[in-house]
């Protein structure tokens, strides 16, 4: 998962139910427009029940050139051979992901609003930083609310991309896409719409007006 500058890309988080149907929501979702790269994002289940639900998402994913992020676990990441892993604040370091899962790993690291845990994932060795939640959202509550200055003051200092996270809709993106994110973390945008392949274009859409693409 890399960026470029522009265009703005888009990063799906997957909700936290991916059984029943979702596999052929996430084809639908792939097929509208290019994704850069799906977090597997799933809570309360051991790691034989995650790597099931897992295995027809990565392939998906492969098929489609997307990267397969794990959220959270380093040895659920491991097992599965993953793109990568995304770390939150309690779930370890850069360095000892990087140790587990190899150079060629994508590690991504939650930094909320904060400059300092951005600046101390870059220097632990993170792929990219993810800031967030920018809005109100139906995925994850967040006591933190950036502004798109702190994208633009990332973007301004340092070559490592940035991801905005957080209550992202099509409606609502453009100050980000304009101060600069690398790439577009959403989640219930997608997953809450009834077609999730328009819900991409849709996207698509929005980051091309804003100059972003």
């Amino acid at each position: 998962m890399t960026a470029t500058n522009p265009p703005t890309q888009l990063y799906l988080i997957s909700p936290l139910d991916v059984g029943g149907d979702f596999p052929a929501r996430l084809e639908t979702a792939l097929a509208g427009g290019p994704v850069a790269a799906f977090q597997l994002r799933v809570k309360g289940i051991d790691q034989h029940e995650a790597a099931r639900l897992a295995a027809p998402l990565q392939e998906i994913c492969a098929a489609r050139e997307c990267a397969f992020i794990v959220n959270d676990s380093v040895p659920l990441a491991r097992r599965l051979g993953a793109d990568g892993v995304h770390l939150g604040q309690a779930d370890g370091s850069p360095r000892e992901a990087r140790e587990a899962l190899g150079r060629e790993a994508q590690i991504g690291v939650t930094c909320h609003a904060s400059k300092h845990l951005a600046m101390e994932a870059g220097e632990a060795g993170a792929d990219y930083v993810a800031f967030g939640s920018f809005f109100p959202s139906e995925t994850k509550a967040s006591e933190h609310r950036p502004g798109p200055e702190l994208l633009a003051w990332w973007q301004s200092l340092f070559e490592i991309p940035c991801v905005a996270i957080g209550g992202i809709t099509p409606g609502n993106c453009a100050p980000l896409v304009a101060a600069g994110a690398d790439f577009l973390a959403v989640s219930h945008a997608v997953w809450g719409a009834a077609d999730p392949g328009a819900a991409v274009g849709d996207f698509h859409r929005a980051i091309a007006a804003a100059g972003g693409d």
